[in-house]
């Protein structure tokens, strides 16, 4: 068979049984991307993996990763030929998945899945631009994916997969057995294969060397050539599901009744650290789920499992955290973390407003952030810090309140070995999520809450400071709260570009 460029991980001598697709946030032929790296698709990797691993031929084309237009992805598509073409639905991407859609060749089998599908499930089946939609999986997708890829009849047995009658033109879906649908809509995640990472064009990578990297090159031979190249990195799933309920998000527990809590054992991942590692040269790794640093009776287990193997003389890891959790840990908890290799802790601080905390159902406030980045930067862990201009109901005080938080947790950083870096966001409403219901209810129509567009806040590339988060600039245009629109993104300009000095204004600032 021809070889298709940009397609990673399939087998160029047999036919396709499915071509993974994810869309990109904007057509890139109207403007091409600025930023080199996105984020993988690391869910959409794991369902390719597992049917692979069940001998299915199977290809990820990330068409946000490599900067495509419509166009040229539906191109590639057709061309490959795939029996099936499956999508991850985002609200954010959805127009561009279903432009895609009604490209392709009627001969082309559709299935979806994702936030967006899981949230607003009749909407998509009813799009008529998704007519070769064949089903609608809702949530976790390895089996019941290797399934359907086996024979399309098997959705008339299998739970959380939905389809339009073709004749009564109303949703369908099968009768499961009760025996089997826990299993198939939850996995035990310990016993899924790692991740292909073949599926993952820009993951494993190399990444620029950090300040925290450079004051651990005394540890030994590959932390001092890290201080100097950086280090490779891969990104890490340690768990699936959340128990927090912030409203914004698409994980919040009210929104994913369906999912079970469940944690990676730590033998597992260490399994899959030292399978990178022997692969890839891997020593950097992050986690990117919510509950690694987010419960404390997981903490408590992975870093004993992390020093009982001596994680730490060997690698460097970065996690997303709980601020309310980091708040109850000891110092000695803090010392433990950073001999088993935690180089920065990813917060979602979202607003210096306790406010606006309040009205996020965070369970923290501006106080309690700054004590527990206090002590983190103390202990030489970065902080890398996640805020939300314009949520609903915002005033001009409540942002004023956030660009004094984020200054100073800076000024905070400056007087200790770790650094605290802010990433800042406009706030962006998402079906499923419980600020959705509120602002639904307040009368706003789903398809303005819908029109999400492309912003460039880079000047079409002139801007330095904004052009490696491009693909973070979107919104849907509505101002939510009391400040006009225009000078949330302003303010959001004007706290990456301070950012992006700090990074770049010394040797200890290059992170």
């Amino acid at each position: 068979m021809q070889q298709l460029p940009l397609i990673a991980g399939s087998d160029d001598t047999r036919a396709l049984d499915a071509l993974f697709i994810n869309a990109p946030l904007r057509d890139y032929t109207l403007r091409p991307r600025t930023n080199d790296y996105t984020l993988p698709v690391l869910g959409m990797a794991y369902i390719a993996t597992y049917a692979q691993r069940h001998g299915f031929n199977v290809g990820v084309l990330d068409a946000e990763a490599h900067g495509l237009g419509i166009n040229e992805t539906a191109r590639i598509v057709n061309e490959a030929g795939p029996r099936w073409a499956a999508m991850n639905l985002l609200a954010p991407t959805y127009e561009m998945s279903a432009r895609i859609a009604t490209l392709l060749n009627p001969s082309i089998a559709l299935m979806v899945g994702g936030h967006h599908a899981k949230a607003m499930p009749d909407r998509v089946l009813a799009d008529p631009r998704m007519r070769n939609l064949r089903a609608l999986v809702l949530g976790e997708g390895e089996l019941r994916v290797a399934s359907l890829l086996e024979d399309v009849n098997a959705r008339l047995k299998l739970p959380g997969v939905l389809w339009r009658d073709r004749l009564l033109g109303t949703r369908a879906a099968g009768i499961p057995d009760p025996k089997t649908s826990a299993a198939l809509l939850g996995p035990n995640i310990d016993a899924l294969p790692y991740v292909n990472r073949a599926f993952l064009p820009q993951d494993p990578y190399r990444a620029a060397p950090t300040a925290t990297d450079r004051r651990l090159a005394h540890r030994g031979p590959q932390f001092s050539a890290a201080a100097k190249t950086g280090h490779i990195e891969a990104n890490i799933v340690g768990s699936r599901g959340c128990p927090y309920n912030c409203t914004f998000c698409g994980a919040a527990v009210t929104a994913n009744p369906d999912i079970a809590i469940r944690v990676r054992s730590p033998e597992n991942i260490i399994g899959e650290l030292d399978q990178l590692h022997d692969a890839y040269g891997v020593t950097a790794f992050r986690f990117v789920d919510d509950l690694f640093l987010g419960v404390g009776r997981v903490i408590d287990e992975q870093m004993e499992a992390f020093t009982r193997h001596g994680i730490g003389d060997r690698y460097v890891w970065d996690a997303t955290g709980r601020i309310n959790v980091l708040n109850r840990l000891t110092d000695a908890d803090l010392d433990r973390l950073v001999a088993t290799g935690l180089r920065e802790v990813a917060l979602g601080i979202e607003s210096g407003s306790d406010r606006i905390l309040a009205a996020m159902d965070k369970r923290i406030n501006a106080e309690m952030t700054e004590r527990v980045a206090r002590r983190l930067v103390a202990h030489g862990i970065g902080v890398k810090g996640y805020f939300i201009l314009g949520f609903p109901g915002e005033t001009q005080a409540d942002l004023n309140a956030t660009v004094r938080h984020i200054r100073n947790l800076w000024a905070l950083s400056d007087q200790h070995s770790g650094d605290v870096r802010a990433s800042v966001f406009e706030f962006r409403p998402y079906p499923g999520t419980p600020i959705w219901k509120t602002l639904i209810d307040a009368g706003h129509e789903p398809d303005t809450l819908l029109a999400y567009g492309d912003v460039d806040l880079t000047g079409n590339g002139a801007d330095e400071s904004m052009r490696q988060r491009d693909e973070f600039n979107f919104s849907v245009g509505i101002q939510f709260g009391q400040v006009p629109l225009q000078h949330i993104r302003s303010t959001l300009a004007m706290l990456t570009r301070e950012q992006h000095q700090r990074n770049h204004s010394g040797p200890e600032r290059a992170a």
